[in-house]
């Protein structure tokens, strides 16, 4: 059932071969927890009492209540389609309560940081260093996801019109703007991908070898450069993401604008930016007032 489930969130829900993978795995930790095998799994023997044990025990091993709730996520709707198959009548995570999430401001980078980007330190001149470049410019600049830049082919950008075509969530297509400091790097990378054997490769982003990059190697990337220009602790290519949304917001943008350029469905969950410069201003303020 469980390649049945899979095969049903890539077909009629859309999702990436990144979500399909990370909810596969989230499942089978699962069943290995309760002893079963996923592929002959007696689904209706599993209760609530099991869902909670397998919680206690992620939080006992030091996973945060974050994670704990998106594998909680991944088997609410397992057992969901299992309801919906007529392989189980009671949903065993209905009785089930979701560990409490702390509010986390989303970090991000300050512009001052971001500005070292650009240094030929960092970057040389050899097809990997102009790929690398590019990565860590588009998040940048575009605020994409991980999956939406590894998702991008060679008719995804149009340097002619200015736009990036994006695959995100649920496969909804948007547009992004090219930003003009963009647009040279992404013709000096068009230039030195054409050296790389790439057979008819459609992806837009290469390995040296004329291969699709892949998640860790793109994470690698992120990390090693912020690594050199920034002390945060969490180096991520989210964190590019936050930074792309946060500094649009300080420099005045509109909310809506920033929503629809992160793809999100509302607008509340762009709203945590709202509170991320306005926790950075009380900061400003009380080390700066004479009263504070």
């Amino acid at each position: 059932m469980l390649t049945a489930f899979l095969k049903y969130l890539e077909i009629e829900r859309g999702y990436s071969a990144y979500t399909l993978r990370s909810y596969g795995d989230d499942v089978r930790q699962f069943m290995l927890f309760c002893g079963l095998n996923s592929l002959s799994a007696q689904y209706s023997t599993i209760t609530h009492r099991h869902i909670r044990a397998w919680l206690s025990s992620m939080m006992e091993s030091g996973i945060t209540p974050r994670s704990a709730n998106r594998k909680l996520s991944s088997l609410r709707l397992f057992f969901k389609y299992l309801m919906r198959e007529g392989c189980i009548t009671v949903n065993p995570t209905a009785k089930v309560v979701a560990p409490k999430v702390g509010k986390r401001l989303p970090e991000f980078v300050p512009e001052s940081d971001m500005r070292k980007l650009q240094s030929d330190l960092l970057f040389d001149d050899s097809f990997e260093g102009q790929r690398n470049l590019l990565i860590v410019s588009l998040f940048y600049m575009t605020g994409m996801r991980l999956s939406e830049l590894i998702g991008l082919t060679v008719n995804s950008i149009s340097l002619e019109s200015e736009s990036i075509r994006v695959l995100g969530k649920g496969s909804k297509e948007r547009i992004i703007p090219i930003h003009p400091d963009l647009k040279p790097l992404i013709a000096r990378y068009g230039n030195l991908r054409k050296t790389v054997n790439t057979d008819g490769q459609q992806a837009f982003f290469l390995t040296a070898k004329g291969d699709p990059v892949y998640p860790k190697l793109v994470y690698r990337v992120v990390t090693h450069c912020l690594s050199l220009i920034t002390p945060l602790k969490k180096q991520s290519p989210h964190v590019l993401r936050h930074t792309f949304a946060t500094h649009l917001l300080n420099q005045g943008a509109d909310l809506n604008a920033i929503k629809e350029l992160l793809g999100h469905a509302n607008l509340s969950a762009t709203q945590i930016y709202t509170h991320s410069t306005f926790e950075k201003l009380k900061r400003s303020y009380n080390q700066a007032h004479p009263r504070a």
